[in-house]
């Protein structure tokens, strides 16, 4: 057995900093945040469109998350 065949590749993980993550975050934060309040606040009242077509979209995804909503 070569000494060649055992020796392992070093493997470098990259650093990202954390200016280049913090707009990312915020981003993913504040997309989840308006995806969670048309989830479990929408019942028609605070609805941007008139009507109940948001909520009867996300209906299902309410009942999963354990919102009422009848």
């Amino acid at each position: 057995m070569s000494q060649a065949s055992a020796i392992t590749p070093e493997i470098e993980i990259p650093s990202i900093p954390v200016t280049q993550l913090a707009p990312w975050a915020a981003f993913v934060f504040l997309t989840a945040a308006i995806v969670l309040f048309f989830i479990s606040a929408d019942q028609g009242v605070v609805s941007i469109p008139s009507g109940t077509a948001i909520h009867e979209w996300v209906h299902d995804g309410r009942h999963l998350l354990g919102f009422p909503c009848h």
